[in-house]
């Protein structure tokens, strides 16, 4: 992870037009504006199968399902992403608040926010609290 301010340019690099093009209206509200799904609605809220959330916009693998926890908060919560510099966070002081948003390193999606110190008792006691249509997920074969 990656706590910045100043943003290197994003790997992936495209205009408005082709995130338009590329995302869903509601995609394109999360992901390139920054806005949040409404609590409890997300597909991957209840997610409880193990596997690889990967940015929507770009592929970028983000988050594992074994570092997913029940936060009851209404979003999908993780207490770590899968390779620190996958994400990038940077402080955001939208609606009158600060807080820590993240964002995809390779696309500069918004993500979600983390926060820090509620007391979930996860080893790094940090809660990336991630918008589900910001995420793709891929299931990883059961061995039988």
């Amino acid at each position: 992870m990656r706590r910045t301010t100043d943003l290197p340019a994003p790997k992936v690099q495209k205009s408005d037009e082709e995130w338009r093009a590329q995302l869903s209206p509601a995609e394109y509200e999360v992901l390139r504006q920054a806005g949040t799904e409404r609590a409890f609605t997300g597909e991957y809220t209840a997610n409880h199968r193990t596997g690889v959330y990967r940015c929507r916009a770009c592929g970028s693998e983000l988050f594992r399902s074994d570092h997913k926890f029940d936060s009851h908060c209404g979003w999908p919560s993780f207490f770590t992403p899968l390779a620190g510099d996958n994400v990038i966070e940077r402080e955001d002081r939208g609606w009158g608040m600060k807080r820590v948003e993240v964002l995809c390193a390779n696309c500069h999606s918004h993500l979600g926010h983390v926060f820090e110190g509620e007391g979930y008792g996860t080893p790094t006691d940090l809660r990336y609290c991630i918008n589900s249509i910001s995420l793709t997920f891929e299931e990883e074969p059961s061995e039988n």
